[in-house]
């Protein structure tokens, strides 16, 4: 069905299984027509979580910059502990996340292992792939609701870690990871924001940052199931790139795996239920050139679906929020 919302009217399509799509009649002007309906934007985030705007014709960086820009309140963010580098493409605006393209892309919620993640996330396609290559999303109060009862208030009551190596052979290195080649520097901003932190000999890092796993929106108040559990975990790794790794580098040496809060393992039965939830409560939407998805970073989770051919989808992040 379709909503109208407001003076002037806005054309809002909302179907099952599908984000709300928000029809702009831009013409030329998508920065304009963005800074007019900003309000408008932000309403229906916060009723839905996600918007996929269709009409924009976001064709070039600059522009599409300019237009994420116009629905913030902070400017867009720079990167922060990648997992996997971005290409920075000036004006805050980045590169999709490195990620095989044919591998699925779990749902996760963007940097909910720093302290003050970004509160929205922007989307923009300015070419789709040849077939597949969707952004899908998911209600993190819906997966909340979910998920076992007893797994929820293990989380609840723990948190949930993330252990990283770093090293210069797989995954991103320290100094990508944290913008400096300065040890000092890294040692300062792991103290500054709650992550232990150990050197090796062979000067590779090592940390642990233990996370909230259940947060409520700083708007509303809702629980949502906020955390990056199942997409950081070892087992969302191809299993023979897994194989690889711990033969190569041992358990403790893989770039990166999540854990309970007091450092038990996470086994691939409470990944497989996380990753069951997010599938239950997926929303999905083709992606067509010049589309801008919208998404409350807190409440809602997103993805990538595998893809063919090449696709271009660049990235804005933005108002941070202390959690």
């Amino acid at each position: 069905m379709s909503a109208t919302l407001g003076p002037p009217a806005l054309n809002l399509d909302l179907q099952a299984g599908r984000p709300p799509v928000l029809r702009a009649d831009a013409g030329p002007d998508p920065v304009g027509w963005t800074a007019h309906h900003r309000t408008d934007v932000r309403q229906i985030l916060a009723r839905y979580g996600s918007v996929l705007i269709r009409g924009l014709g976001l064709r070039d960086q600059a522009g599409t910059a300019a237009v994420m820009a116009r629905l913030t309140s902070t400017g867009l963010l720079p990167e922060r502990e990648p997992f996997a580098p971005r290409t920075q493409l000036g004006q805050g605006l980045q590169s999709a996340t490195p990620w095989p393209a044919s591998q699925q892309m779990c749902l996760h919620n963007e940097l909910s292992y720093v302290p003050d993640p970004p509160s929205f996330l922007f989307f923009a396609c300015l070419a789709p792939a040849a077939s597949g290559g969707a952004t899908p999303v998911g209600d993190g109060a819906a997966v909340l609701a979910a998920l076992p009862r007893e797994l929820v208030a293990r989380f609840e009551r723990e948190g949930w870690l993330l252990v990283r190596h770093y090293n210069d052979d797989i995954g991103a290195s320290w100094s990508e990871a944290f913008g400096t080649g300065d040890r000092g520097a890294v040692e300062q901003y792991c103290r500054a924001n709650g992550i232990e932190f150990s050197w090796d000999a062979d000067g590779g890092l090592r940390t642990r940052q233990r996370r909230r796993a259940v947060v409520r929106h700083p708007v509303d108040g809702r629980p949502c199931w906020f955390n990056q559990v199942a997409f950081l975990s070892e087992w969302a790794l191809d299993p023979d790139v897994r194989e690889y790794l711990q033969e190569s580098y041992g358990p403790d040496g893989l770039p990166f795996t999540t854990r309970f809060g007091n450092g038990d393992p996470i086994g691939e039965d409470v990944v497989d239920l996380v990753n069951e939830a997010y599938t239950a409560h997926t929303l999905r939407e083709p992606w067509q050139a010049g589309d801008l998805l919208v998404v409350d970073n807190i409440r809602t989770a997103h993805g990538r679906e595998p893809y063919e051919g090449d696709r271009t989808v660049v990235v804005g992040m933005s108002d941070p929020v202390r959690l």
